[in-house]
């Protein structure tokens, strides 16, 4: 009985002395048995479970950082409706563009399409975050929904669109003072009022307007960061109809009687048409056409069968230039360049169909003459000697008109002509054979006289048009 007591006093004495000297954050050795444990009470229902410190995992930090960021810049402690500095000055938006291609431009339709990288810079105070290493923040387009970004459109514009392949193409980057950098992939299709009055000799400068839509001067001011440096151009970017002269940057104040005066970004750029696409398909075939018709001008003129055609041809074949270049041009109310040098050129093939109408009508005229003439004359039958009838009338059929397809059909009238030209002759001279040659020189004189000033009329008239639209 006493040695029992004994026993269970040391007992109770060395658990009170190992109690006492664990300390509570003291590293406990593994090799002992006895381990301090810090006592957890348990309550009577209650789940919890005692994990040990060994087996105990952080959290895996990457899996949430979506909320991690909207905790880190504060989101949900701000209102992002509205602009930064809201009731103070304007906040200042700085503007870059990098174009990456134009990709086409209409005539017709009056518009150009182009695609660019459109980035924006400002600085909200409310997106200012701590950081040890002065990095920045760059996040995809599913913040940009939640914090306040410019209301950027584009003025005239037909279409637009921010590309999604293979998702948007948005970029955000926050820095630790608050800067932001916005940048968009967008294809845009605006309008350009051009001036065909010089086509295809043209020259085109063409803008792409940026603006505000919502906020006024005194809320948003936008600005070209960099000046005109601010604008960057593939140097790949070439069009098949036009060579680009130049790109710059300009800035103006629009007003709207309703709403007030907006900042206004334009981007304009200046293209030059290359005519040798139109030389090969316009110019040299209107040019040939009309070199054509002057061929009519040393075809005998009693040919009707090949000048007739020869002149219908080039007129039909100038109509037909007309109409398939103006088909491909939009119907403007003034006259074009290319206009000018087709018409003429219509005209002049026009002249040379005209031309053959006036020779013909005065060779019709001539012989008509003769015809009366001949039938004035009195019957001397058997006064010609027959040694002299084959020299008068191939001196009369070479020098006459109204022989070819009216020949005398009987002995009996070419003998009565032939006398009565050598009876003129005898009295004044060669008198009536002179007057039928004057009379068939003024009419070939009408095909020397073309022969001559229809080119040169065309040569100064390619001259004075080259001088004024080159």
């Amino acid at each position: 009985m006493h040695t029992d007591v004994m026993l269970l006093i040391l007992l109770l004495w060395t658990g009170a002395m190992s109690g006492g000297t664990c300390q509570r954050g003291e590293a406990v050795q593994p090799h002992r048995e006895g381990r301090c444990r810090r006592e957890i009470p348990v309550t009577e229902g209650s789940s919890r479970k005692i994990v040990s410190p060994m087996t105990k995992r952080s959290p895996d930090k990457t899996k949430a950082w979506g909320t991690k960021s909207e905790h880190l810049l504060r989101i949900q402690e701000h209102d992002f409706t509205m602009r930064p500095g809201f009731g103070g000055p304007a906040v200042s938006v700085g503007v870059d563009v990098q174009v990456e291609s134009l990709d086409a431009i209409s005539e017709v339709d009056m518009d150009f399409t182009m695609t660019l990288y459109l980035r924006h810079y400002w600085k909200d105070a409310r997106l200012a975050f701590k950081s040890n290493n002065n990095l920045s923040m760059t996040f995809d387009g599913r913040l940009v929904k939640k914090i306040w970004v410019p209301d950027m459109f584009f003025v005239h514009s037909k279409r637009s669109f921010t590309h999604d392949t293979t998702t948007d193409n948005v970029m955000l980057r926050v820095y630790p003072d608050g800067k932001v950098l916005y940048s968009l992939r967008v294809t845009v299709t605006s309008m350009c009022s051009m001036d065909l009055s010089r086509f295809p000799l043209d020259t085109q400068t063409c803008s792409l307007e940026i603006e505000s839509y919502a906020y006024t001067d005194d809320d948003l001011m936008l600005y070209w960061k960099k000046g005109n440096r601010s604008l960057n151009t593939d140097e790949k970017i070439s069009l098949s109809q036009f060579l680009i002269q130049d790109f710059h940057t300009t800035t103006k104040l629009a007003f709207y009687s309703s709403t007030g005066w907006y900042n206004r970004l334009y981007i304009n750029f200046t293209l030059r048409r290359h005519v040798f696409f139109f030389l090969l398909q316009t110019y040299f075939p209107a040019t040939l056409m009309v070199m054509l018709s002057w061929v009519s001008f040393w075809i005998d003129r009693r040919a009707v069968p090949a000048r007739v055609p020869l002149g219908i041809t080039t007129v039909l074949t100038m109509s037909t230039i007309i109409t398939g270049v103006n088909a491909s041009m939009p119907r403007v109310s003034y006259i074009k360049a290319v206009d000018i040098y087709l018409w003429v050129s219509f005209v002049f093939v026009f002249l040379s169909v005209i031309e053959y109408a006036a020779v013909n009508y005065l060779s019709t005229l001539q012989e008509r003459k003769e015809r009366a003439l001949r039938e004035r004359m009195p019957c001397t039958c058997g006064l010609v000697h027959p040694g002299t009838m084959s020299a008068s009338y191939s001196e009369v059929d070479a020098n006459t008109t109204g022989n070819y397809g009216s020949m005398p059909r009987n002995g009996v009238k070419r003998e009565r002509m032939l006398v009565q030209l050598m009876e003129n002759d005898q009295v004044t001279g060669h008198v009536s054979s002179g007057t039928y040659s004057s009379a068939a020189i003024d009419t070939h004189a009408i095909d020397k006289y073309s022969r001559v000033m229809f080119p040169g009329s065309y040569i100064l008239f390619n001259f004075i048009y080259w001088s004024i639209y080159s």
